[in-house]
């Protein structure tokens, strides 16, 4: 595909996706939407050698959310279908929050709307200082969308994410972090090397137990103590046949750095 609102490559481990429409805040298209879709299916694509994926945009906003002027018109009296807007969106969220790789999310400035979705849904949110994030629904008359209902609550608790959502108003960067809606925040000119910095770091780390770990700590919000003692055990198990498992130990006893190979 010839990717007209983001960029994308794959290297040395790292798959790179940056959403590249600044001249409008990285508003969401139904072009960005395709683009994303087979960009997610060229990382998952057995040779694709992806073992992290890193999320972030160019210009000077993250995401401003569903570009409204992407919606054509219609004869008078009839009305666009949001739900069925939402149900060709929403596999999109589903990916990112169950990736099979990790996924490390670089925020410069303003994440709104299904912006907010795109960085709660990864597992490592990485924000500028000047970064914020807006929940504007309700001042035109409609709900968080994009998994936004999902991913906030079980980040910062149901009474925030009510206000949040109810009141719509800005929440800084600092506040993200000291509520836990992102891991870290650094000045924007550190931005674009903290992330890569971090992908490089689980680039070369064991992929598997990468997978395990997100996927039982993710179900862990959901499921039963006695649900994820068997996952954990369930996962252990498998990853204790790993050859990454075999070098952690022994450069352990070595004394050195591993060199994992994400088998």
């Amino acid at each position: 595909m010839d990717y007209q609102t983001i960029t994308f490559s794959i290297d040395a481990g790292i798959a790179r996706i940056t959403l590249n429409r600044p001249d409008r805040l990285n508003a969401f298209n139904v072009r960005m939407q395709d683009e994303l879709f087979d960009a997610f299916e060229r990382i998952d694509a057995p040779d694709s050698g992806a073992r992290v994926l890193l999320l972030g945009a160019n210009g000077r906003g993250f995401c401003s959310g569903v570009d409204l002027t992407d919606r054509k018109p219609l004869p008078e009296g009839q009305k666009h279908d949001l739900g069925a807007s939402l149900e060709a969106k929403n596999p999109l969220f589903s990916r990112l929050y169950h990736s099979p790789i990790p996924v490390v999310c670089a925020v410069n400035g303003v994440a709104a709307g299904m912006g907010v979705g795109l960085a709660l849904a990864c597992d490592i949110v990485v924000a500028a200082r000047s970064a914020s994030f807006v929940l504007a629904f309700s001042r035109i008359g409609l709900m968080p969308d994009c998994g936004v209902s999902f991913f906030l609550p079980r980040l910062i608790g149901p009474a925030r994410a009510n206000a949040c959502a109810l009141l719509g108003e800005k929440i800084g960067a600092e506040q993200a972090q000291a509520w836990g809606m992102v891991w870290k925040v650094v000045d924007d000119a550190a931005l674009p090397d903290e992330a890569l910095a971090i992908a490089q770091r689980l680039a070369a780390g064991p992929t598997r137990s990468y997978r395990r770990i997100s996927a039982t700590i993710k179900a862990g919000v959901e499921a039963s103590l006695e649900d994820i003692l068997q996952q954990e055990a369930d996962g252990q198990r498998e990853l204790g046949f790993t050859e990454d498992y075999a070098e952690g130990v022994l450069a352990f006893l070595e004394k050195r750095p591993a060199k994992f190979n994400g088998r």
